[in-house]
């Protein structure tokens, strides 16, 4: 990929707070990390959020309910073998990233860090929400990869994003105690309007920030989806102490 062009989708970054990188991995990566996500599904190796765990519309009532043991994530991706990390280290990603913060970037193992799978089944929808609402940093200027291992629509539960919510600045008013953005009000109505949702094949990496509002639906084919997601930030930014964010080592990008 050519300087100019990940010039021009770290602007486009800045302006929506999302782009998607067209075929930025590999035919030969996307079909090795699938094998090894499919697997690793497959043999239910640990540690896994359960779609029950987190009780989302759509999700199964409890672990011992039918579909209770549909996965929701395959959590600690760096650390389930040597392609994961290849990938959320690769040059590439960390030329793009350095390229947007201007600074050495650094791999959260906390947030994010994971295969997100979405089962056709039991997988939830994930209503309007900002990543950092659950993160402790001394910035809030961080940025998240979206690895497609599939196509990847809004039938299938594919990400929808509300272009420039990134730069907007909400009340707390306008999000549930969970910290969802509230459909029910006009005003956030107007936003979830102007909502898209970039179809993905594989290969294709969507690059988000972390107050970009984004949402899902549930999967209504008859195949499992899966995607590789992480989350940055530049080497100035760190986990603030006592937090869940400052819970595990950051991994420096180097090049």
């Amino acid at each position: 990929m050519s300087a100019s062009s990940v010039a021009e989708q770290v602007a486009t970054l800045r302006q929506q707070g999302f782009v998607v990188a067209r075929q930025f991995a590999t035919p030969e990566t996307v079909a090795a990390l699938r094998d090894q996500a499919e697997r690793q599904l497959a043999q239910e190796v640990g540690p896994i959020e359960y779609e029950a765990d987190l009780q989302y519309p759509g999700a199964p009532p409890s672990r011992q309910a039918q579909g209770g043991s549909t996965a929701r994530r395959l959590l600690g991706a760096y650390g389930r073998g040597p392609l994961f990390q290849a990938w959320s280290t690769l040059p590439a990603v960390g030329e793009w990233l350095r390229t947007y913060f201007g600074a050495t970037p650094v791999l959260s193992t906390v947030h994010h860090n994971c295969v997100m799978t979405k089962h056709p089944a039991y997988g939830s929808l994930t209503g309007w929400h900002q990543d950092i609402r659950y993160w402790s940093f001394t910035d809030t200027d961080l940025v998240s990869t979206w690895l497609a291992l599939g196509p990847e629509t809004a039938e299938n539960g594919g990400l929808f994003f509300i272009p420039g919510s990134h730069a907007a600045s909400f009340a707390a008013s306008q999000f549930d105690q969970k910290k969802f953005f509230r459909e029910d009000l006009a005003e956030n109505q107007a936003w979830i309007e102007k909502a898209v949702c970039p179809e993905l094949e594989p290969g294709d990496v969507v690059f988000f920030h972390c107050r970009t509002l984004h949402a899902a639906r549930q999967n209504g084919t008859d195949r499992v989806k899966f995607s590789l997601v992480h989350t940055y930030h530049p080497q100035s930014c760190r986990a603030v102490e006592g937090t869940r964010s400052a819970s595990g080592a950051g991994v420096v990008l180097g090049g």
